[in-house]
């Protein structure tokens, strides 16, 4: 983990399953020493997209772009249903440094520390189309909740 940049910013747009992925991506960025902020600025910015209407891709695109205003330098990574849907429309956004669709969501912390070595942008999505494999993403922690998650579907 690099020290100098270990504020993450996480902005969840969707379904309650985005809900219960975003609060996963934070134990995963907290197991790995990050520290998870609500304020605007932050190093990293996180945002778990929806798909369902043109809206909500549009709404994506505005956050995208708002979290880079918010700070030029940050590293900017999308993931979630608009990135597995149309990977190659965010990576026409010039502010997106990772991005992930619906898979791979357990490597987050390796592909936004990998970015930060590299510099090269990062876009691991892949066809699911007929992938019938599971891949578990859990919460051990209900952080400033009453409710709990149960997870029976994915997607």
């Amino acid at each position: 983990m690099n020290l100098n940049y270990n504020k993450v910013k996480l902005y969840t747009l969707g379904c309650k399953v985005n809900q219960y992925e975003t609060e996963a991506i934070s134990e995963i960025f907290e197991e790995a020493g990050y520290e998870i902020v609500d304020e605007e600025f932050a190093d990293i910015y996180v945002i778990n997209t929806c798909t369902v209407t043109s809206l909500s891709d549009s709404k994506s695109r505005q956050i995208i772009r708002k979290f880079k205003r918010t700070n030029p330098d940050s590293t900017v990574v999308v993931m979630g249903c608009y990135s597995q849907v149309a990977d190659k429309d965010v990576e026409k956004i010039e502010s997106v440094d990772v991005i992930i669709g619906t898979t791979e969501r357990n490597e987050i912390v390796n592909l936004v520390e990998e970015f930060q070595t590299t510099g090269q942008r990062i876009n691991i999505v892949r066809d699911i189309t007929g992938d019938r494999t599971f891949q578990p993403i859990d919460i051990t922690n209900l952080r400033d909740m009453t409710r709990a998650y149960l997870k029976v579907q994915d997607g």
